[in-house]
């Protein structure tokens, strides 16, 4: 399970690494993950009822997980209907502006860095620079995927 990816910057959601845990102590969660990528909450519920290598106590945990993961995306996507129906012209847009600006910047650094010789970026920049890139576009266009996919 090492070669899937962790949401949230790394830190993975509360239902993803509790089940995680259980994988690692031995516990067969192939069909769980099987579900997860489906996207349907109801497919990893019926997952989760249907396993016969959980105890009651792993499924009981598991479900209230993820139902921990559903109030934290609905409370993001609360604040985010909340700023697109302000009134400020900068709410609606931080996001895209973020975004381009952080892009526009990457794209100045590599050009500074490679016309220039004198011109060096330490790489502590460049790794801040890269993680809040990850984290705008995985937060920008993710969270754009997972709207379209609630709304179907």
């Amino acid at each position: 399970m090492s070669d899937r990816k962790l949401k949230n910057n790394g830190k993975g959601t509360f239902f993803g690494n509790l089940l995680r845990g259980l994988v690692k102590t031995g516990k067969k969660a192939s069909p769980i993950f099987d579900a997860i990528t489906g996207g349907k909450v109801s497919d990893i519920l019926n997952a989760i009822g249907s396993s016969k290598e959980l105890t009651a106590v792993e499924k009981e945990m598991l479900v209230k997980e993820l139902e921990q993961d559903v109030i934290e995306m609905q409370e993001i996507s609360k604040r985010w209907d909340s700023d697109m129906s302000s009134d400020s012209w900068l709410s609606k847009n931080i996001r895209p502006l973020s975004l381009a600006f952080l892009t526009l910047s990457l794209f100045l650094y590599v050009i500074l860095d490679s016309s220039l010789n004198s011109f060096k970026i330490d790489s502590q920049w460049i790794s801040l620079l890269g993680n809040l890139l990850m984290l705008v576009y995985g937060g920008y266009f993710g969270a754009r995927t997972l709207e379209k996919i609630r709304q179907k």
